[in-house]
């Protein structure tokens, strides 16, 4: 008997057994809803590792700050002159627009650039005390990981000088963007190439379009702000459910032990962060209200215009609605909005989300089905497989079918297949 005929009728008890061992030492591969002991264990761990990476981003965090902000203002400045030179020469040149839209940005351009110093400098601040305090927090937790020497040695060491050091990185790749790549990209504004349009501003539909954005915001405003703060209990509560499911289950933003900062604070600021999402939504139905106007000037059309309005308020549901993992559908109307249907299909669905079991259902039918997610244990599964194989072979056994021309039948078909 060789050894590919041993395996497939001795080995399966074997594997049984060991993987029985397996799931017992490690619990939470075979069940995602039990409480790992050694999440107890690790949180006087965990609070230290945090407490040591807090005190070196409070250290850091000034002189980073110092260093990003000194030298992102020091570029803004020094290249303001030529940036406000080359831009109005790069618009006024360039033959891809016509003359009313050059005068309108012409116009517009003066208060863009008393923004950018001003934006610029506040985001470098920003920007420079969370990298530097941040930065510290994550090489704290990095620098435990599996395969690391001197971990102790690590974890004083990793993210003090080389946050320092990458803080300098920042300041020249925000010096080439400013430089090189605002160069090449006014160089593209003055390119005439055969392949680009002709862009003019047609005056005449422009008092419809600033109407009907008008009137878009007047309804997408109210309306999607309502919207918003009715779903966001539901958002409230969804969200810590799912952390801590991942909690328990040392899955999702808890399963990378560098993680375990940010995935502890979420569950904490999640209120934060809902409150954020409806800001957001009301700070973006102005926009999505506006863009009303936008509709009606390339459709030369004010009632398209108005029809965008209102479709406004069943995109805006429709979309919150998927991301939220609600029943599909909206109780708002979609009116056409669009001459050529086809040109709507931007806006004309939920968003697609790979492996969602509405998108799985929507292909399979045409109604809104839900398909419920299956759960699969790979050791159960494998223990349950071996399981079965070894009844198969002892009924072989006692049925005395294992002679020699049965086991090289056998052995043929295990071959095969």
């Amino acid at each position: 008997m060789d050894t590919l005929t041993s395996f497939v009728i001795y080995m399966p008890p074997y594997g049984i057994k060991l993987l029985e061992q397996i799931s017992r030492k490690h619990p939470s591969f075979t069940s995602s809803s039990s409480l790992d002991k050694e999440f107890l264990v690790f949180l006087p761990y965990f609070t230290a590792l945090l407490f040591l990476g807090v005190i070196k981003g409070i250290v850091l965090c000034p002189l980073v700050c110092l260093v990003v902000t000194i030298g992102n203002s020091a570029i803004i400045l020094s290249l303001l002159p030529i940036h406000i030179v080359w831009t109005f020469y790069s618009i006024v040149s360039t033959k891809q627009l016509g003359p009313i839209l050059k005068l309108f940005i012409c116009l517009c351009l003066p208060t863009a650039i008393i923004l950018w110093p001003i934006l610029g400098i506040l985001a470098s601040v920003l920007g420079g005390a969370l990298y530097g305090f941040l930065s510290p927090i994550f090489a704290t937790f990095d620098a435990v990981g599996e395969g690391k020497p001197s971990p102790l040695l690590h974890c004083f060491y990793d993210g003090t000088w080389s946050t320092f050091k990458r803080s300098f990185t920042v300041v020249r790749d925000f010096r080439d963007v400013c430089f090189h790549s605002y160069f090449s990209l006014m160089d593209e504004v003055r390119k005439c190439c055969p392949d680009q349009k002709y862009h003019e501003i047609r005056l005449l539909q422009l008092p419809s379009a600033l109407l009907a954005s008008a009137l878009g915001i007047f309804v997408a405003f109210p309306m999607i702000s309502l919207i918003a703060i009715c779903k966001s209990p539901y958002m409230l509560f969804k969200g810590w459910h799912r952390l801590f499911h991942d909690l328990i289950g040392r899955e999702g933003p808890f399963l990378e032990t560098m993680c375990v900062p940010i995935a502890g604070l979420a569950i904490i600021l999640w209120p934060l962060a809902v409150a954020g999402a409806v800001l957001g939504s009301v700070v973006s139905s102005i926009f999505l209200g506006a863009y009303a106007g936008v509709v009606s000037y390339q459709e030369s059309s004010f009632y398209y215009g108005l029809c965008f309005g209102v479709a406004s308020l069943s995109i805006y549901d429709e979309y919150s609605t998927d991301i939220l993992d609600m029943n599909e559908g909206s109780c708002f109307p979609r009116p056409k909005y669009r001459k050529n249907e086809a040109e709507s299909r931007g806006f004309s669905g939920p968003i697609p989300r790979l492996g969602s079991s509405k998108n799985m259902a929507s292909t399979r039918s045409a109604g809104s089905v839900r398909v419920p997610m299956i759960d699969v244990k790979p050791l159960d599964l494998f223990i349950n497989l071996f399981k079965a194989q070894s009844t198969h072979c002892l009924c072989f056994q006692d049925s005395k079918i294992n002679t020699k021309n049965s086991v090289e039948a056998l052995r043929k078909v295990l071959t095969d297949s």
